[in-house]
């Protein structure tokens, strides 16, 4: 029986035909991808910005700040904050003073030179966000943000949300207001294109800050008492504006950084507080009624916001001293 010897195996080159097919079909892909491709599907032209998601690194120790590259140039954005349990609210807000139609919305803006959109954070609930869903295929005017929408983490979602308008506007002002609300966009614009020396700017209806606690004494009594000097104004939660730069203080901290308040405006003073900002108080911002002069109107003290916001949205619109009445000049 003869020896068994290990055997060798050399590969066979392929031939000559196969090579130049291969090579011929790289060829005509690259060719296809490089220089046909742009041709039969150019790129969208421009347009106005409208419902986009948003995602931020959750991690505690690292933070990335987003691209600011073709932002969407306006005086200010205005962020109307809106829960999964506010569909009649929005609905009474685009029958009133937010414009339900994409074109009236986008008109609105080259009007006012201020942006509206619809602020919601996500639900592990999956009915809650097919419907929102739908309802952004529908309208087309909400920023989603990649944080649970939940009352109890309003002011994780409002720096969410100040980080999402800077990384998607390029605005002089951000305005964060809430879903219950009855706004004359033409007088905040007014408002906010007034002539200011101060580059860091915080304005709202301000109030005092909350009361401090005695654990020891078990009484409650003002901080500005015990300090013998004011203690620190705040914006009421509804509505109230950061400057750019305000807002660009606020993007490029972590998001560990800041100490978070049960309360998102006492949240938002204490932030503003610490960044020595300048505050202007602007009572119009919290009218009781409409008047000639009102920019934003909720039953202050009764609600924060309007009581029953779905039918008095729609009453103060009917009348003519909210929707029509022409702005008096503070001049006058």
């Amino acid at each position: 029986m003869p020896s068994s010897s290990p055997k060798s195996f050399y590969p066979r080159p392929p031939p000559r035909t196969t090579s130049f097919l291969i090579f011929a079909c790289l060829f005509l892909s690259a060719f296809f991808f490089l220089f046909l491709r742009p041709l039969l599907d150019p790129p969208c032209p421009n347009r106005t910005p409208t419902s986009v998601r948003v995602l931020w690194d959750h991690s505690p120790t690292t933070h990335h700040n987003p691209p600011l590259h073709n932002r969407h140039k306006v005086m200010a954005f205005v962020g109307v904050q809106t829960g999964f349990g506010s569909v009649g609210r929005r609905q009474s807000l685009r029958n009133t003073w937010f414009p339900s139609d994409p074109h009236a919305l986008q008109g609105l803006e080259e009007a006012t030179g201020l942006a509206f959109r619809f602020v919601i954070g996500r639900t592990s609930d999956r009915s809650k966000m097919s419907a929102l869903q739908k309802e952004v295929a529908q309208y087309d005017d909400f920023i989603l943000l990649d944080i649970e929408e939940e009352y109890s983490k309003l002011p994780y979602k409002t720096l969410a949300f100040f980080k999402a308008a800077y990384a998607l506007f390029e605005a002089d002002f951000y305005v964060k207001a809430d879903d219950d609300i009855y706004l004359r966009p033409d007088r905040l614009s007014l408002l906010l294109a007034k002539e200011r020396s101060h580059p860091q700017t915080y304005i709202g209806c301000m109030k005092k800050g909350p009361v401090f606690t005695d654990p020891k004494l078990k009484w409650y009594e003002p901080l500005s008492n015990l300090l013998g000097k004011e203690y620190f104004l705040h914006a009421y939660g509804p509505i109230y504006t950061l400057s750019a730069d305000v807002v660009s203080s606020l993007v490029a901290l972590k998001n560990n950084s800041f100490r978070m308040f049960s309360n998102e405006d006492v949240t938002i003073g204490a932030w503003m507080l610490a960044m020595n900002v300048n505050y202007e108080n602007s009572p119009e911002l919290c009218a009781p009624h409409c008047t000639s002069t009102s920019i934003a109107v909720w039953d202050i003290p009764k609600c924060s916001g309007l009581c029953n916001p779905e039918k008095r949205m729609l009453e103060l619109h009917q009348q003519e001293s909210c929707a029509k009445t022409p702005t008096l000049d503070s001049d006058e």
